[in-house]
């Protein structure tokens, strides 16, 4: 994966650009997507989304597209996470942008994660997925201020973003070749391939993907997109219950053969995410395993009563593998 830290010199123009009307200008933040609410911030600069016991954070961005907080501090990318936080004495990472829309960018792209912290139902605010992480999910910062006119900003010149996409495009991810369900109420019937995804208090559903030899040396992202139904062209889906789902990596490929009885055993739990419609999930990030089959599952965490048609087309719905 391509590093996140690039030099002023290779971006300034653009930066600079992006940013022309926001000099040393101030807002708020406030996520929405996969967590919602205004970004609060601790005493020691950590920004987070979700603890309702933090005091609203204020931060304000410089022509070089740098950011400082309300104290001044300089708002960096710690390593390894690229977790977004102020320091005292840093130099602020360049780079931000503020779209006309009002969202806040990093290098072009307006994704970020939000992270579990585990503490007062608090996320933490990153750039790249990583293995270090807890359950994340995609969101978007809006500001409250300092949007330009659409007419600042460059149409070719925004510098794209270096993290694991989540939004499918030609040759950055990897479609599940096969789709098995599997039910506990027939334990030994194999139900064969299927075309739909489908979680219930008793039926679970095993994806395989492989991943291709050219895949060497990249990073993988599994990623569960869940849009609204109105907004789905090709496919469609049924929904109800509590939105809980468990995912988990499983220590061989399913075959058309598989069975809820001869399944293969779970080797990863990548934990339990809570979906719904509108929304996209990390469920996993790992360097690519290339020139083998993987299988992951997906089975019921709670309530949860789930049928998706696994479709490709826009907007895309399933679970998907992009690669960077």
């Amino acid at each position: 994966m391509k590093s996140l830290f690039v030099t002023l010199a290779a971006f300034a123009a653009s930066t600079q650009a992006l940013t022309g009307r926001t000099t040393n200008c101030c807002f708020h933040l406030t996520a929405s997507g996969g967590a919602s609410g205004t970004v609060g911030q601790l005493s020691d600069g950590q920004n987070r989304i979700g603890d309702h016991s933090l005091s609203t954070a204020q931060f304000c961005i410089s022509s070089d597209g740098s950011i400082t907080d309300g104290s001044g501090r300089g708002c960096i990318l710690t390593p390894p996470t690229t977790q977004f936080q102020c320091d005292q004495g840093a130099t602020p990472e360049s780079g931000f942008s503020i779209s006309p829309s009002g969202l806040l960018e990093f290098q072009g792209s307006s994704e970020f994660l939000a992270c579990d912290t585990g503490q007062n139902g608090g996320r933490n605010i990153h750039v790249t997925p990583s293995k270090d992480l807890g359950q994340c999910v995609i969101v978007e910062l809006k500001v409250d201020s300092c949007a330009p006119s659409t007419s600042t900003v460059p149409s070719a010149s925004s510098p794209s973003s270096t993290s694991c996409p989540t939004t499918l495009s030609s040759g950055n991810f990897e479609f599940p070749h096969l789709i098995i369900p599997v039910d506990s109420k027939s334990p030994n019937t194999a139900f064969g391939t299927s075309f739909n995804g489908k979680v219930t208090s008793t039926i679970s559903s095993i994806f395989n993907f492989d991943i291709p030899r050219a895949d060497s040396g990249k990073m993988c992202n599994l990623v569960f997109l869940f849009p609204q139904k109105a907004d789905l062209q090709t496919s469609s889906f049924s929904f109800s219950g509590d939105g809980k789902i468990n995912f988990s990596k499983l220590s061989k490929a399913a075959t058309t053969s598989t069975t809820f009885q001869n399944a293969p055993s779970s080797s990863q739990d990548l934990g339990d995410i809570t979906i719904s419609p509108g929304h996209s999930f990390v469920v996993s990030t790992f360097s690519c395993p290339a020139g083998e089959t993987i299988a992951f599952e997906m089975k019921n965490a709670g309530t949860t009563d789930l049928d998706f048609f696994e479709d490709f087309n826009p907007p895309p719905i399933g679970l998907f593998i992009t690669v960077c």
